[in-house]
């Protein structure tokens, strides 16, 4: 008999854990590695810890939406396959609501794609177009998906990061702004796309006309496709306002939107997303999704195709800015008060803290996972457990090179309700006691 038998190499048994290398482009996009939402899980942190590090809602869509979701429930047709395009009561809607926003009348069939989430949809476009080696531009700090999702199909990330101005006085979102040419510099012959969040996840960015005309000058330069990530859409505060990037001269073309009902109607486990853009790129698109997903979840397609349909007349939009604005100030109120700096949010539901001048005592507690990492993943991992309130290092949204722009900073997400966000702040209050004035 072997002396290599059930696994057993001389009476010892055989390491089987490893049989079959898993792919390289794992490890390149960062997804095996221990990433912040396994450190900073709820597991991890004090059971009675507030998460304002995650960025999904504490409470529940609109009850006509929820209703009508329910009302699809019930029906044959919701229950089963829909097209891998989407409903057809979807993407009316879609078209209904976008025409007049983009300025042009959509087709339903070619320019219209309902995703399985606005990542879906995103990763779909990435198989579509992205051959091995094709650079994609991403502005810092970056939606951390963007990273695997670029990665996996043999995409290179080529970073540029947004500047926020040094200044002992308030910022706001705006501050954090371009270098263009920096941004030129980032342009290569491989370059294949750029990919733009406006409004902006984690900053709050709104980009302006101005910034994004000069974006386009360089797509149209060199060639590129652009990915306009406009998921936070409706979530737009202070009269600013949301330019649509693909309504730039000649930017229909080149330009893939990317469109949330998550976002839209605090519906973030729905996973209903769409893209809008025209059939040179739709169409491709669309082949990747049918053999991704195939489609989307149907009775919850109906419901968001009911949410966009009665958004408009019942002042859906404006009500639910005015309740995150509510929402927002008073996690800026606390910070006023307490007398910490923090990026004012013009858009999204997320305030970046300025936790440079935190400190904790010498002798705290870390556990290995936050050592090696930016001083953010320490400050953050101190408010949660001595203050009660868990937030998300920002330095994770930046490549190496970059980490000392994002370690400065804790991002905090202000979509709770208000009673919860009122408890956080109370408890906030107390971190006056760790700041240390330079």
């Amino acid at each position: 008999m072997s002396a290599q038998t059930n696994g057993q190499v001389n009476g010892k048994q055989k390491d089987r854990s490893n049989l079959i290398p898993f792919s390289s482009r794992l490890k390149e996009g960062r997804a095996l590695a221990q990433d912040v939402w396994s450190i900073f899980n709820a597991a991890n942190l004090p059971a009675d810890c507030i998460n304002l590090g995650q960025g999904y809602m504490n409470f529940a869509p609109p009850k006509w939406i929820r209703d009508a979701a329910g009302e699809a429930l019930g029906t044959i047709a919701a229950n089963h396959y829909s097209h891998p395009k989407g409903r057809p009561r979807l993407r009316q809607a879609l078209k209904n609501y976008y025409s007049p926003l983009f300025g042009r009348d959509l087709d339903v069939e070619k320019e219209i794609l309902v995703t399985s989430g606005a990542n879906e949809g995103q990763y779909s476009v990435f198989v579509a177009f992205l051959e091995d080696g094709d650079e994609v531009i991403m502005f810092e700090p970056f939606f951390d998906q963007y990273l695997p999702s670029v990665t996996f199909n043999g995409g290179k990330p080529v970073y540029v990061p947004l500047h926020p101005k040094q200044s002992k006085e308030k910022i706001s979102s705006n501050d954090w702004t371009i270098d263009f040419e920096e941004l030129r510099r980032a342009i290569t012959p491989r370059t294949k796309m750029i990919i733009i969040n406006t409004p902006h996840n984690p900053v709050g960015k709104v980009f302006t006309r101005e910034e994004l005309e000069g974006i386009a000058a360089l797509a149209e330069e060199f060639n590129l496709l652009v990915m306009s990530d406009e998921v936070y859409e409706t979530l737009v505060y202070d009269g600013k306002q949301h330019v649509r990037f693909a309504t730039l001269p000649g930017m229909w073309d080149r330009t893939v939107t990317v469109g949330s009902a998550g976002k839209m109607f605090a519906a973030t486990g729905w996973r209903v997303g769409w893209l809008i853009g025209p059939e040179s790129i739709i169409k491709p698109t669309l082949a990747a999704t049918t053999r991704i997903v195939f489609c989307s979840n149907s009775p919850l397609q109906e419901a968001a195709a009911a949410g966009i349909e009665e958004a408009v007349d019942r002042k859906f939009f404006e009500t639910q800015r005015g309740e995150y604005e509510e929402r927002r100030n008073i996690l800026t109120a606390c910070f006023d008060k307490v007398g910490l700096r923090y990026t004012h949010p013009e858009g999204t539901y997320f305030i970046l803290l300025d936790i440079s001048n935190i400190q904790w005592p010498e002798n705290f507690p870390f556990p290995e996972s936050v050592e090696g990492r930016g001083r953010d993943f320490k400050a953050c991992w101190f408010i949660a457990m001595e203050i009660g309130v868990s937030s998300i290092p920002v330095s994770e949204f930046y490549c190496e090179e970059h980490v000392n722009i994002g370690e400065q900073y804790a991002r905090f997400g202000f979509c709770k309700d208000i009673e919860t966000l009122k408890h956080a702040a109370q408890r906030l209050e107390s971190l006056r006691k760790y700041i240390v004035h330079p």
